[in-house]
This record gives structure tokens, C-alpha cells and sequence, in this order.
């Protein structure tokens, strides 16, 4: 049997009406939904992810894919619920968004290298790699405020495959950028991590057949459907993507 690396149980996220608001440890273990007063981004969450699995997660805008991502990462906790993680994680959530706009290309992989786990003499000998990779060598000692979209993706992607983890969570990280650096980027996505464990974050049902074996498919932030690739593709098209 494969190892459990990722076990999310009867996990629940409230964005409260008043975020002043804070809920008590009570109301957390008994659930008392009439004093949990909000959106439910999620909502009774259940799964396991193993050692090596590529899972994708489906659904439409506002379905909670992102919130599931940020959980798992630590970024945010659960309000209901528990998540058990084992091994290193690394992420392309919101890719760029924690890059420091005053601060240059090279000064920001030292910033996301360290906050990825590295150690400056790691970061040392990945960063020739880390800017080869962006194809960025003309603007790397540039401030990322003049960095256009695609260029921070590239930078914010290349960073990520380079780091040494265990789990890799990719968020519609092919969603934007060139044509040539999307299929770059899922190339590497193949070789870079084919060992890993990935949880990827998709609208494009091709990518996920290329990249995933699984799938959670989320409707309103409670789970519709978990399967196999096609099962689960074939489960959003008809009865999610058409809903609308």
C-alpha cells in the first residue's frame, strides 16, 4: 500500500461577515454553524494523496481550488477539520505574488529560495540555473516592478521546479505566458518532478491529462467527484462546466 503523504479530513474554510470576528476552539470542534456565520469556501473536505500521486483539482471559479491549495500549504488553516502533510512542500500559488517589487530578479530568488527552505550557499548554486530557465539573463538585476506578467511567471515558475520538495503545489501556473514557455514549462513540469508527489490546480483539461492520473472534482467547495483522470474530466464537463 502506498504511503499517505496528504490526508485532508472533514476540512471546512469560513470567511467570516466580519473579519474582526474570531472564532472560538468551541464552536471549531462542535461545528456550531449558526454561530459560523460567513462564506464557506469549503466545506466537509475528504481525501488522501499518496507518495508519488499527481492529482488534479477541478471546478469552476469560486469552487475553492485555491483555498484547498493555500490549506495544504499552511498558508491559511482550516476552520473546521484537520489536514495531516508529510514532506516538504513547495508551491506556485498566485505565482509572483510574494515577489518584493522594489527589489531586483536576482534579490527576489534569494528572498523565495529562503522562504522555500534554502540556504543561501543552496540558493548560490541554483540561481545560474533559476535564470537560465526564465531566459531572463537581460533583466535579472532589474526591479521585478518592470517585469511583465510573463516574465515574473517565468521567474516565479523557474524558481519553484528548481527547489527540492517532496510535494508540488502548481495553481494555473500554465495559464499565462507564451505558447513556447507554457509547453516549456510542462515539459519540465514531466522531467523536473516525476518523482514528486504534485496537486495541480487546472482549467485546462488537456494539461490535466497530461500531467495527472487523478482527480477531485469540487462543486461550491464540497466534493463532487474523485476518480481517475478521465472519469473525473468527464464528470466536469457534463456536469459542471455546462452548469452555468
Amino acid at each position: 500500500m502506498s504511503e499517505c503523504v496528504i490526508r485532508i479530513e472533514n476540512v471546512g474554510k469560513l470567511y467570516p461577515k466580519h473579519a474582526s470576528k474570531v472564532l472560538s476552539m468551541k464552536d471549531r470542534l462542535l461545528k456550531n454553524d449558526e454561530k459560523l456565520e460567513g462564506h464557506w469556501s469549503l466545506k466537509d473536505v475528504s481525501f488522501d494523496i499518496c507518495k508519488g500521486d499527481s492529482v488534479a483539482i477541478l471546478g469552476d471559479n469560486g469552487s475553492g481550488k485555491s483555498t484547498l491549495l493555500k490549506i495544504i500549504l499552511g498558508v491559511t488553516a482550516p476552520t473546521t477539520g484537520s489536514i495531516f502533510v508529510e514532506g516538504k512542500i513547495g508551491g506556485l500559488i498566485e505565482l509572483g505574488a510574494g515577489f518584493h517589487k522594489e527589489l531586483t530578479g536576482r534579490e527576489n530568488i534569494y528572498m523565495n529560495g529562503v522562504v522555500l527552505g534554502l540556504k543561501e550557499k543552496e540558493i548560490d548554486q541554483l540561481i545560474d540555473k533559476i535564470i537560465e530557465f526564465a531566459e531572463l539573463e537581460d533583466h535579472i538585476d532589474k526591479p521585478i516592478k518592470q517585469y511583465s506578467s510573463g516574465m515574473k511567471v517565468r521567474l516565479g515558475f523557474s524558481i519553484a521546479i528548481h527547489v527540492d520538495a517532496d510535494i508540488i503545489l502548481l495553481d494555473e501556473v500554465l495559464a499565462v505566458g507564451d505558447k513556447r514557455f507554457r509547453k516549456k514549462a510542462l515539459t519540465a513540469i514531466k522531467s523536473y518532478l516525476k518523482d514528486k508527489t504534485i496537486i495541480f490546480v487546472s482549467h485546462s483539461t488537456h494539461q490535466v491529462r497530461q500531467l495527472c492520473e487523478k482527480a477531485v472534482v469540487l462543486e461550491k467547495g464540497r466534493i463532487a467527484y474523485i476518480g481517475d483522470t478521465e472519469s473525473a474530466i468527464e464528470y466536469y464537463e457534463n456536469d459542471v462546466v455546462e452548469i452555468k
